[in-house]
């Protein structure tokens, strides 16, 4: 979907009976309002499958508000990556600065912003992660590379760490340090997608391997340019790959920090997107010529067992 796609809004569909029944769930009974989330649903089951699929696993009410987060980052996103390149940057900072007016009015006439603002009403969801995440996705505007580990984490508090902050309320920490584990998985996530898509962001002019990694290496960014994984460029992806998975074995310790009827989301978040440094391993790091993927039959292993799980958790504790 373009970014002139988002934009245009089209009259959203009529919702259907299943998602109808996570808004009554969640407490969402106003027309526009539920028309609101249910673009957001939309987006995120467009764009963000794994995730999706993950928030499945959650108690319908908890559903919408999930949307909601996933939605408004990926209509931002959207400008950011398939953006006309002669209008993005006005496009962004236009729609950013009506984000953020809506914040502070607390209300806003932007179907995505109106949905989160609600959100952000009923978990208390600071405005501070959104400002965040605005300024990072500003970022992808100018900013092509990232000199240090340290650098590429300042754009990756905004651009990920925020949202795994923004959905812990939703997920009810039982634990403080539920946060600091998300605040990690949001990284794991975004550095398993700058590995497998280095391809990508290289055809937009951008490249998220910190350059001091690639010097350790002896690994230029001329020769990523060549799309051919040549033995150093393999020890820098295996590199890469074992700092992710040690990021993401930290992020699972707050897995038992959440409400029971959380972890069996997260859990399967966790191991399907984890799946894909699992993946790229198993085709020999060839990242160029293709994009890395869980299957469907895997990722079926995984989620189905974990939603009869769930679903087993949400019986017992409802009321």
């Amino acid at each position: 979907m373009s970014a002139g796609t988002v934009s245009s809004r089209p009259e959203p569909p009529r919702i259907k009976n299943t998602h109808a029944r996570w808004l009554d769930a969640a407490g969402i009974h106003e027309p526009a309002l539920r028309a609101a989330f249910e673009e957001c649903r939309k987006l995120h089951a467009d764009f963000g499958r794994t995730y999706y699929l993950a928030t499945l696993l959650l108690p319908p009410a908890k559903r919408p508000y999930v949307n909601s987060l996933y939605g408004f980052a990926r209509y931002a996103d959207e400008i950011v990556d398939n953006g006309d390149p002669d209008t993005r940057a006005d496009t962004l900072i236009n729609w950013s600065y009506q984000a953020l007016a809506g914040l502070r009015r607390g209300e806003s006439t932007d179907p995505v912003c109106r949905a989160l603002l609600h959100t952000m009403r009923v978990w208390d969801i600071r405005a501070e992660h959104i400002e965040a995440f605005l300024a990072s996705m500003l970022m992808d505007l100018n900013v092509t590379e990232y000199p240090a580990y340290t650098d590429l984490q300042t754009y990756m508090y905004g651009s990920a760490a925020v949202i795994g902050l923004e959905m812990t309320p939703i997920l009810e920490p039982c634990q403080d340090g539920a946060y600091e584990r998300a605040h990690a998985l949001g990284e794991a996530f975004q550095l398993t997608n700058f590995i497998r898509d280095i391809a990508e962001d290289l055809d937009r002019g951008r490249l998220y391997l910190p350059l001091e990694d690639l010097a350790a290496f002896g690994v230029t960014r001329e020769e990523l340019e060549a799309r051919v994984v040549t033995p150093r460029i393999r020890e820098l992806l295996r590199y890469e790959i074992h700092r992710t998975r040690r990021i993401y074995t930290f992020a699972a310790e707050g897995i038992d920090m959440l409400a029971p009827s959380s972890r069996d989301c997260i859990r399967t978040a966790l191991a399907l997107y984890g799946g894909i440094l699992d993946e790229i391993e198993r085709a020999d790091h060839q990242v160029f010529d293709r994009r890395a993927a869980v299957s469907l039959p895997r990722r079926l292993r995984v989620a189905l067992p974990a939603y009869l799980r769930a679903r087993r958790q949400w019986e017992a504790s409802a009321p």
